[in-house]
């Protein structure tokens, strides 16, 4: 039986339906600014995969990528070839059904030296957590750089889930050398729990699907955690502790709402529905999330390098630049919020879902500077361009991903696409400089190839 991945706003949509629609034809949107460069082209990698949701580098210039699939594997890619066996198989430990499964993967910054690395999934009920909560553990490599430890796991946090969707997934170390965790606001269609502008613990919601669990804060925000220090025993205000509040990472000092006993001290920022994926510009710093919507408005969220935390993204009040629910384009919402830099609305029944992207600054010229995001279930493709300080405009393109999963970008800032329909992964070409642009500068392509 074939799993279907829908990481929206509810499971009320066949994949069939969306499999029929990815075939229309892509109209072209209203932003004439944006240019869509002619020697630009979308092309297969890699094939033989099983419903990838990411591809990621670790950092270690090797070479390699490594895509993760929603069954629990994680495969790698060496340059060449597609190995056969996984780097790791988490498979006993999650079900991937629907929007569960292996979501999330990311490398620490000193992966090189220290070969600790960390993913996302949420678990099959029966290894220590319910069915479907949320679990972020860390790994490290073997004595064979190809293959994980699979006996190293360290739970770092499990999260209780209201239900099976919204559950975000991706999660990336910043430049700030913290780890960034998107979490998504629990299910329902109207987040009915609330969960996303929940910050008072005594305001959380309880009762019918509605988990009484100081964890279910947590969802609808994006964290941000010091892994590499730890919390000893005593009280805190962290709502992702064990019982005698220890935890296996610390809190940054800066975190928005640290030292309020009342206030989760991992929350970074909150207003979310679904921040199924989300990025950081590798030159700039901002972070890019790609939040899925509700019923009309799928929205890309910009945070810019230097924040302070504590955005409110808006959800569930507003939907894209407008109130929840309302469909009229030219409807502003006034809740107290962040609006997003960009939106696009979901009146072509093929789009269902915003699948984030990245900020291209990679070795293709023309592509430089483009934030490149996809729909799930269209496949459709949009470059952004930034037409004016601070203003981004986008054009849909002519590629399109076949149930498009995810975004990644290698140590040289390549860009992929992993579509689930096709089981590949897929990489933008192009007329290619002789300089890379890698960790926050140019760099000749002979050094980065070191």
């Amino acid at each position: 039986m074939v799993n279907t991945f829908m990481p929206w706003r509810t499971a009320n949509m066949a994949a069939g339906v969306c499999l029929m629609l990815m075939s229309l034809f892509l109209l072209a949107s209203a932003h004439a600014q944006v240019v869509i460069p002619d020697d630009i082209t979308l092309d297969p990698l890699i094939t033989g995969l099983n419903q990838p949701l990411s591809v990621r580098d670790a950092g270690d210039n090797s070479g390699r990528l490594f895509i993760v699939e929603q069954d629990g594997l994680i495969r790698i890619w060496d340059g060449s070839q597609l190995l056969a066996q996984p780097f790791l198989d988490v498979s006993d430990l999650t079900t991937a059904d629907n929007e569960r499964g292996l979501l999330g993967l990311t490398f620490h910054p000193n992966y090189a030296e220290n070969g600790r690395f960390f993913i996302n999934f949420t678990a099959d009920g029966q290894s220590g957590a319910n069915l479907g909560d949320t679990v972020i553990a860390e790994y490290q490599v073997s004595a064979d750089a190809n293959v994980a430890d699979a006996s190293s796991q360290r739970v770092i946090m499990v999260i209780t889930q209201d239900r099976p969707i919204h559950n975000g997934g991706d999660l990336k170390f910043g430049p700030d050398g913290y780890l960034y965790i998107a979490m998504g606001d629990g299910g329902s269609s109207d987040d009915i729990c609330n969960r996303s502008q929940t910050i008072s613990l005594n305001d959380l919601i309880v009762g019918g699907d509605c988990q009484p669990s100081r964890t279910a804060a947590l969802l609808g925000k994006m964290l941000r955690l010091d892994i590499d220090n730890t919390t000893p025993a005593g009280l805190n205000g962290l709502c992702g502790a064990r019982p005698d509040g220890s935890a296996a990472y610390a809190i940054p000092s800066d975190n928005p709402f640290s030292g309020d006993d009342n206030r989760c001290d991992e929350l970074w920022s909150y207003g979310l529905r679904n921040p199924f994926r989300f990025s950081f510009d590798r030159e700039t710093g901002d972070l890019w999330i790609g939040d899925v919507g509700n019923r009309n408005w799928e929205e890309i969220d910009l945070e810019r390098a230097g924040s302070l935390g504590g955005a409110n993204y808006g959800w569930r009040e507003c939907e894209g630049f407008h109130p929840r629910n309302d469909p009229n384009e030219d409807s502003i919402c006034s809740f107290p919020s962040v609006l997003p830099v960009m939106e696009y609305d979901r009146f072509n029944p093929a789009d269902c879902s915003v699948i984030g992207g990245f900020r291209y600054r990679g070795p293709v010229r023309s592509l430089r500077g483009t934030y490149v995001f996809g729909d799930f279930c269209s496949g459709r493709i949009w470059f952004a361009q930034e037409t004016s300080p601070d203003v981004f405009e986008h054009q849909v393109t002519a590629f399109n991903g076949s149930l498009l999963s995810g975004f990644g970008e290698d140590i040289d800032g390549e860009l992929y696409i992993t579509s689930f329909g096709a089981g590949a992964v897929f990489r933008f070409n192009g007329n290619r400089s002789d300089q890379v642009f890698r960790d926050g500068f140019e760099a000749p392509a002979a050094v980065a190839g070191e």
